[in-house]
């Protein structure tokens, strides 16, 4: 069986229970994450194909072991041009440069405000520079998630069309070229997704709320790795940096997590069919509104930054801008007025765009003989497995079932408490380690000039007598 390493922190036929997903960070940060590499699974997963999660793991020195294993090493990135991502790139960078497979990068975007200011330069462009350079020596086009990045990628002095080019984000592909967003009567009573982000203009926050408190048959769908432990153990740590923002689900207290209103979902094929039966998902985050779409539900996302306005644009997503809003915004009439059949129009030119993408990095896939397949060989997979539900708030379940999410939780946290304290301690050792072999060479140099001082002294005294 020929083997692909993909960047993920979980396979989709992996089986986790929430506390050891929650300790290895299986959803890398955000569980939004497991959407686009389910999509990709699902694209090259082929009957002779396997394809096999790296869990993050960043080691330049396995590098002879991936050639010797691997036939491809794919890379799908959400945001990783962003300042918090900066040593990733550079232990990637790193990684690439060591490789004799194929690299491709699938989908990686800019992290910038809504509207940024792409002249004034960010300050990882150099490692951006080095992070593609390296990329460009082992494939031969990258694919980016919009516009602004492309636009991005240009400054920086790759060429679009050549170097990189868009191809929206690979979540939107999972189920290939047909797209249908199904028409529902949306009432009152209606079954109502909704998402937020803290990271989002406070009217933003304010309108979710409110329209959460009119829709009352609502379920909150989180995605921070945060969120997961305060759904899972009432751990409150989102809350006390979230303090000062009222208009936030951020503590057990809620009412979403008290009214048990909270799913937080441990795969993405649950979480998809789960978006099958809502009639409508909103709010503002991508892949929570992304993810209603490919389920074929209505959905209308507040893109807050330059990474969610690109994808929305470019999809065509239905969306409503936050500078739009106000106190008097109300959702009934945003429902009214917008089409949530709008990325229904793009959908087949982008996928078979999607798909020349990876003909040209000489990626093998599903799709090469029918656009239009409907089953493929992960979905036989799946279907030998039980996947979990989703978490449901520790408020709302049996005291059993309570004790045990504690006992493990505590656990878990006794983890992340001694690899934060080992990472800390790791870090003053190398400073240490660095100011030591600093005053070395100083010392060397110090004494060098010494000697040459010296000489240069007698050498005068030598002459004047």
């Amino acid at each position: 069986m020929r083997k692909i390493l993909i960047r993920s922190g979980i396979s989709p036929l992996d089986v986790y229970e929430a506390d050891y997903m929650i300790d290895k960070n299986s959803i890398g940060g955000n569980v939004g994450n497991l959407i686009y590499a389910y999509s990709i699974y699902r694209a090259l997963w082929t009957e002779d194909i396997e394809i096999v999660p790296d869990y993050y793991k960043i080691n330049h020195n396995e590098a002879d072991y991936i050639n010797e294993n691997y036939e491809c090493y794919v890379i799908p990135l959400a945001d990783a041009f962003r300042k918090t991502f900066v040593g990733e790139l550079r232990g990637y960078t790193k990684l690439i440069k060591k490789l004799k497979i194929p690299v491709v990068v699938i989908g990686v975007g800019l992290s910038a405000p809504f509207e940024p200011e792409l002249n004034e330069g960010f300050p990882f462009d150099e490692d951006v520079k080095r992070f593609v350079s390296a990329v460009l020596e082992k494939s031969n086009i990258i694919g980016v998630r919009g516009q602004i990045t492309a636009d991005y990628l240009t400054k920086l002095g790759f060429r679009e069309g050549v170097d990189h080019e868009v191809i929206g984000c690979p979540s939107m592909y999972a189920f290939g070229r047909n797209l249908k967003i199904r028409e529902t009567n949306i009432t009152k009573d209606s079954m109502i997704a909704v998402n937020s982000s803290l990271l989002s203009p406070k009217k933003v926050l304010d309108f979710i709320t409110k329209s959460m408190n009119e829709y009352p048959n609502y379920y909150f769908i989180p995605q921070w790795r945060k969120e997961m432990m305060l759904t899972y153990a009432g751990h409150t740590e989102i809350a006390s940096k979230s303090a000062k923002i009222k208009s936030y689900p951020a503590k057990m207290s809620d009412p979403a997590y008290m009214n048990n209103r909270v799913r937080y979902f441990l795969n993405a094929p649950t979480w998809i069919d789960f978006m099958k039966e809502v009639d409508l998902s909103f709010g503002a985050r991508l892949h929570g509104n992304i993810t209603a779409t490919i389920a074929g539900t209505p959905s209308l996302i507040i893109p807050k930054d330059a990474r969610m306005r690109e994808l929305a644009e470019y999809h065509k997503l239905t969306s409503l801008w936050w500078q739009d809003i106000s106190e008097n915004t109300k959702l009934e009439e945003v429902i009214q007025s917008v089409d949530f059949s709008s990325p229904e129009q793009p959908h087949a030119k982008n996928f078979e765009h999607f798909i020349n993408f990876l003909n040209k990095n000489n990626l093998k896939h599903v799709y090469e003989d029918n656009f239009d397949l409907k089953e493929v060989p992960l979905d036989d997979k799946l279907e030998k497995i039980t996947l979990l539900p989703p978490i449901e708030p520790i408020s709302g379940i049996e005291f059993d079932e309570l004790i045990n999410r504690l006992e493990k939780f505590d656990k878990v946290r006794n983890n992340i408490k001694g690899r934060q304290i080992s990472k800390i301690e790791n870090k003053y050792k190398n400073k240490i380690k660095k100011q030591s072999e600093k005053i070395k060479h100083l010392e060397g140099t110090l004494n060098r000039k010494s000697v040459r001082l010296a000489l240069n002294t007698a050498n005068k005294l030598r002459i004047k007598k």
